[in-house]
């Protein structure tokens, strides 16, 4: 029985992969990003490839109106999500906080953060009304562990640690299963994003070990979706073989 997963984020990176995952085992799909030329293509290549249903909605997950619209408009059987990836994430600017960007700041708390909440909170009762469903947060190492110049950006991951732990409780009791999942180094356009189009600082971040791919994460989403029902995988965390924490990294 294929599920309707619904994606954010899903333009680039993990997001993308995660939707190719699903829709390769034949679930139909939600997918929402900002970019309506990449949710045009993806839906076309997706549907054409497997055969499923996918449904594009534009928006921007920092926005509390456009997100309430774009979940209002959902009729039907598009109401009855069964996964929701809030994936919608980014890291920008890698600055001490006394040099700190606020407007750097901002993004990120608006999208790590508020943007995971606007979207949980306008999902889950949809998931409480029927009984069923899974939230899977997608968090990072850094939710775990402060590393230099990480301030902010850490911040907003640990936020999404304890705001997965805090939806999970009061969820419980509906036969929700809440997950985060929170990847290591990952080599997406994050680290563009961070450095805002600095080519050479971004790709040096990966060099001299094996990073993850947006396909590893996208694998490991998929799977914790495919436990029978009474089991739920809390927390994952997942690095390279070659990463020892948040800022230790073996390179040759």
């Amino acid at each position: 029985m294929p599920k309707l997963i619904l994606i954010t984020g899903a333009t680039a990176g993990f997001g993308r992969a995660i939707a190719r995952k699903f829709a390769e085992n034949g679930n139909n799909l939600i997918i929402t990003g900002r970019r309506q030329d990449r949710l045009d293509d993806l839906a076309r290549e997706l549907t054409g490839k497997y055969n499923i249903e996918v449904l594009p909605l534009c928006f921007d997950v920092r926005k509390l109106p456009e997100v309430e619209t774009a979940i209002a408009s959902l009729a039907g059987s598009w109401r009855d999500i069964d996964v929701l990836v809030n994936n919608a994430g980014l890291a920008v600017g890698l600055n001490p906080v006394h040099e700190g960007v606020i407007d750097d700041w901002e993004r990120m708390i608006d999208t790590n953060v508020k943007g995971l909440l606007y979207m949980t909170r306008l999902v889950s009762p949809l998931m409480v009304a029927r009984k069923q469903g899974h939230i899977i947060n997608i968090g990072s190492i850094a939710g775990r562990e402060v590393y230099p110049m990480g301030n902010v950006y850490c911040g907003s991951k640990f936020a999404v640690d304890a705001i997965t732990k805090g939806t999970r409780i009061d969820l419980v009791a509906h036969n929700i299963k809440v997950t985060q999942i929170a990847p290591g180094a990952a080599e997406t356009e994050f680290s563009m994003v961070r450095f805002k189009g600095d080519e050479t600082r971004a790709g040096s971040v990966y060099k001299g070990f094996t990073p993850l791919s947006a396909g590893d994460v996208a694998d490991v989403v998929f799977y914790v979706t495919t436990l029978p029902g009474h089991v739920n995988i809390n927390d994952l965390v997942l690095m390279p073989t070659a990463q020892a924490s948040a800022a230790i990294t073996h390179k040759v």
